[in-house]
């Protein structure tokens, strides 16, 4: 008996890890680096073009904020590009721009190609 309530217990942990996992607000990075700066440049995605950083957010207006800040870069000459897109209790938000920064009323991307501090490097 002590063994089935132990597993019980043990799938009841498993369950509420994983959906405590997919609530909240999850940030998709892709990094376009500047030409020979990928080491520099992927660093803040241990090293990978892209990663995935969970946010404080209580609210998917609050996640598209944090989604939009991740956008900005200070290493002009570093990285080139970024792709944001981002989830909120595991529901896509939408960003209104494509993969390449074209404005998409139904684009999950939150990076606009023509902002001031991106595609700098060339």
């Amino acid at each position: 008996m002590k063994a089935r309530i132990a597993v019980v217990g043990l799938l009841m942990g498993v369950v509420f890890s994983a959906s405590s996992f997919a609530d909240g607000c999850v940030v998709h990075y892709v990094r376009t680096a500047c030409q020979g700066m990928e080491a520099e440049s992927f660093k803040k995605c241990d090293g990978q073009a892209e990663c995935e950083k969970s946010k404080p957010a209580d609210s998917a207006e609050a996640c598209s904020a944090a989604a939009l800040k991740s956008c900005d870069n200070s290493r002009l000459d570093i990285t080139k590009y970024k792709v944001i897109t981002a989830k909120f209790n595991g529901e896509d938000l939408v960003g209104g721009f494509d993969a390449t920064g074209n404005p998409d009323p139904n684009g999950w991307n939150f990076c606009a190609g023509d902002r001031p501090d991106l595609n700098k490097c060339d």
